[in-house]
């Protein structure tokens, strides 16, 4: 009896210590200075961006990071090719880069494309994943959403050339095929499934679930 509450009592200081560590790492990437050190350069990539409109893909990029470190090492879909560009961007600052990840995340955060995933499901999954938690992070129902998560509502937005479109509603709305994007309200749904464009879930593919 004594060994069983020593290991349960060892058990909670443990999920303690993650929840303390999460949040830490969670506080690091809120006070981050993303603006400041990406703006310029997603300037030169997206110069149809005013500035305001790249403050908010960098306040999406920030809500990508939040979702990453809340999801550990599951892998998590990025639902915005704005997003993408802007992380792509940081990425480029190497060592900086480096430093961050390993102070937001405690390893390497890599970007890992759709076509390197190891299943055909992969993006299926990590885009679900990326919808639950982008819509916890703004208090959002993901089964019966009120409005989109700005990781999903930023491209349709801005208008982002090849970007990916998501609909509150689309079925309902009467909307289908790849010309009028993604279903968001399926991705959420009971079941599990996803887009209804052609079997596609839409986004690029995060690299939070490897090495």
């Amino acid at each position: 009896m004594k060994y069983l509450l020593l290991g349960l009592l060892a058990g909670l200081l443990m999920l303690a210590w993650r929840s303390w560590r999460r949040a830490g790492r969670a506080r690091f990437i809120e006070s981050f200075p993303l603006q400041a050190r990406l703006d310029q350069r997603l300037a030169a990539r997206r110069p149809s961006l005013s500035e305001s409109q790249r403050g908010e893909v960098l306040e999406g990029l920030r809500d990508y990071f939040l979702i990453c470190n809340r999801a550990g090492r599951r892998m998590v879909a990025m639902p915005s090719q704005a997003v993408d560009d802007a992380w792509h961007e940081f990425i480029l600052f190497t060592r900086q880069y480096d430093t961050f990840c390993h102070k937001a995340f405690g390893r390497f955060l890599h970007h890992t494309p759709v076509e390197a995933m190891a299943s055909p499901t992969q993006a299926g999954d990590g885009i679900r994943l990326a919808w639950r938690l982008a819509c916890a992070h703004e208090g959002i129902d993901p089964k019966t959403p009120a409005r989109l998560p700005r990781l999903f509502a930023l491209d349709a937005a801005l208008g982002i050339a090849g970007g990916f479109v998501f609909r509150l509603d689309c079925l309902a709305a009467g909307q289908t095929g790849n010309s009028d994007g993604y279903c968001a309200s399926h991705i959420g749904c009971s079941s599990g499934c996803a887009g209804d464009s052609g079997g596609d879930s839409g986004g690029d593919g995060g690299g939070c679930g490897g090495d």
